[in-house]
């Protein structure tokens, strides 16, 4: 059965705000999205799940239960490990359930995960669900995708024009519950400056909408710019399930910042282990 709910959650913690939005889209499909929207923690996420129907509603909800119960009060170093501790373990529980379900069952999910303390973040990944950051007048994308698109085009295969509605675009070389074991995540991390806004989303989104449209939405005045994206992806008749979580960065009241900081070049985010 369709889902046509569209679920937001608003949230605000210290430095941050943040906004998600979930909707089925518009091809009468089950959604199989799902988010983690917790400021309070510095953590965010959202997963789109793999495997047919019901399997990868199954695989993105144990992705988003098993990160929306980490406890408060963790360090920067301990929640960093506490996230990474918790998608192994959901891994290898999606894993276990698709083998006694039979051995085609697939049962995964890709993530893409936002850690933030003070004015640093770390983004953690699988698949091809991505992070942006918007800075001033300008998009930066921080993941890539695991993809066999991406990696068509990073070795000179296909171009990035070619690469857009390839017939095998839906294709992800990694995920929370595919076979590959352990599980395989990317990180980059970087820091943050006032007036910094960051996009999680799923490829229902960034395989609707282009670039420079996701740019023009995300720099819209106030908390909407979730509901703003959303709304546009399904104005242009997405076809997958899509999801979006914007997170905007600014001082606590009374803090001293130098808010002239904001327009400066974009910090190298390089991938670490």
């Amino acid at each position: 059965m369709a889902d046509t709910r569209i679920d937001q959650d608003v949230a605000r913690f210290g430095s941050f705000s943040s906004s998600a939005v979930t909707h089925a889209g518009t091809a009468n499909r089950l959604n199989e999205d799902g988010f983690v929207n917790r400021p309070d923690l510095g953590l965010w996420a959202v997963a789109d799940g793999a495997g047919g129907h019901e399997s990868g509603e199954v695989a993105s909800a144990e992705v988003v239960s098993s990160l929306q119960t980490i406890e408060p009060g963790l360090s920067a170093a301990e929640m960093l490990v506490e996230v990474r501790s918790r998608l192994e373990q959901a891994h290898s529980r999606l894993r276990e359930a698709a083998s006694q379900r039979g051995a085609d069952v697939l049962m995964a999910t890709t993530v893409v995960v936002l850690l933030a303390r003070d004015d640093h973040f770390a983004c953690l990944w699988a698949g091809d669900s991505r992070a942006y950051l918007l800075r001033g007048h300008s998009l930066t994308r921080i993941t890539r995708d695991h993809s066999l698109v991406q990696a068509l085009v990073e070795s000179g295969t296909i171009t990035e024009k070619e690469a857009v509605g390839h017939p095998h675009a839906n294709v992800i070389t990694r995920a929370v519950g595919a076979d590959s074991d352990p599980l395989e995540l990317e990180k980059r991390t970087g820091q943050l400056q006032v007036g910094d806004r960051l996009l999680l989303c799923t490829d229902g989104l960034c395989k609707t909408l282009p670039e420079e449209r996701l740019l023009e939405l995300l720099s819209g005045d106030g908390d909407s710019g979730a509901e703003r994206l959303v709304a546009a992806a399904l104005t242009a008749k997405v076809n997958d399930n899509v999801t979006a979580i914007t997170i905007a960065f600014g001082a606590d009241e009374g803090a001293a910042i130098d808010v002239t900081t904001v327009n400066a070049s974009i910090p190298t985010m390089p991938k670490d282990a």
